[in-house]
């Protein structure tokens, strides 16, 4: 009986021994749902729970004491010009509901 007090102390030391090992499944994980989301530039971090984020805060691991960061990275700049402004006099195509292509606006009603 008095041996029993070496499980939950073996419990205690298993947890914290995995909480490193589960923060990177966590951040793997999610990770991974945003790639297949589609998004292609972003990093996942882990930092501690009092340190200033540069990104979303998308979860946190070990007790709370660390943060999962998500960060988009962005693509190049694009052309500093201003947009350059649609002419005027210029025609307006329009899709019809039949799928026809209209000059001007005018579907057949």
């Amino acid at each position: 009986m008095a041996k029993l007090w070496f499980v939950p102390v073996a419990w205690a030391f298993a947890s914290a021994a995995s909480g490193a090992e589960s923060c990177e499944a966590l951040r793997a994980q999610i990770e991974s749902k945003i790639a297949a989301a589609g998004v292609v530039q972003f990093t996942v971090t882990t930092v501690d729970a009092a340190a200033p984020a540069d990104g979303q805060v998308v979860g946190s691991c070990e007790f709370g004491s660390k943060k999962i960061v998500y960060q988009r990275e962005r693509g190049p700049e694009p052309d500093a010009s201003p947009a350059r402004p649609r002419p005027r006099g210029e025609p307006i195509l329009t899709e019809c509901k039949d799928g026809s292509v209209s000059v001007g606006g005018d579907c057949g009603k």
